[in-house]
């Protein structure tokens, strides 16, 4: 697999429209066929197009090193695992990498796929074990909450998700350990925000190019964990 972010220029597709299909699904699919990382990520053999937002991230922040620990929350389909276990040198033998999600996902070698609601109480306990008994030293967060097509409800549905997953990285962090998790521009997550500057020693907002540029997502980028300090 090549870790080249660069996208090539492709020629429009036109979709023909369909009688089954919607208005909005015709237009998923033309976005779909006329995105350079759509086609990108399949030629590469990453499982979705977000590989390359992780990918353009830890390139920026070098979040992602050999031999860490790293879990990745609702994992499915992978591409974020796929990058992770890549970049950490994560393997069958000695496996580094746990993703968790209630989704079926397809082995990815070197990754532990737990089918486990993170949410559940138990979920911790497991990851540990998974991770040989230590704390990980990264937690990704890729979740979005199922869209309604209201704008207002959507954010503080994702909000709502990252500030789960945040509190679930503070309890399976080692120290100076790092978070990154998808948040919805929309000017609600202040508190969100707070809890994350206190607990890290350095906390960015990121729209990666990969991220297309109409989405209102944005990635939090939060390193340097404190681990209960202060």
């Amino acid at each position: 697999m090549t870790e080249d972010s660069g996208a090539p220029r492709l020629l429009k597709v036109r979709v023909k429209t369909a009688k089954k299909r919607t208005p909005s699904s015709n237009r998923w699919l033309a976005r779909q066929l006329n995105d350079p990382y759509v086609a990108k990520a399949k030629r590469d053999g990453w499982r979705s197009r977000a590989a390359f937002k992780l990918i353009e991230m830890d390139d920026k922040y070098k979040l992602l090193k050999p031999g860490q620990r790293v879990v990745d929350l609702g994992c499915a389909p992978g591409g974020w695992c796929q990058v992770a276990a890549q970049r950490i040198g994560s393997a069958d033998t000695s496996p580094r990498m746990v993703g968790i999600d209630y989704l079926d996902m397809d082995p990815i070698p070197g990754v532990i796929v737990l089918k486990k609601d993170f949410l559940d109480e138990d979920a911790p306990d497991t990851l540990f074990a998974a991770l040989g008994g230590e704390k990980a030293d990264v937690v990704l967060s890729d979740m979005a909450a199922p869209t309604t097509g209201h704008h207002k409800t959507d954010h503080l549905r994702t909000t709502h998700l990252c500030e789960v997953a945040a509190d679930f990285a503070r309890q399976v962090l080692k120290p100076g350990g790092a978070f990154v998790a998808k948040v919805f521009r929309g000017g609600t997550e202040t508190e969100l925000l707070a809890g994350l500057k206190r607990d890290y020693a350095s906390v960015a907002h990121v729209k990666p190019p990969a991220s297309r540029q109409e989405s209102v997502e944005m990635y939090v980028v939060a390193r340097g964990f404190r681990g209960g300090e202060g």
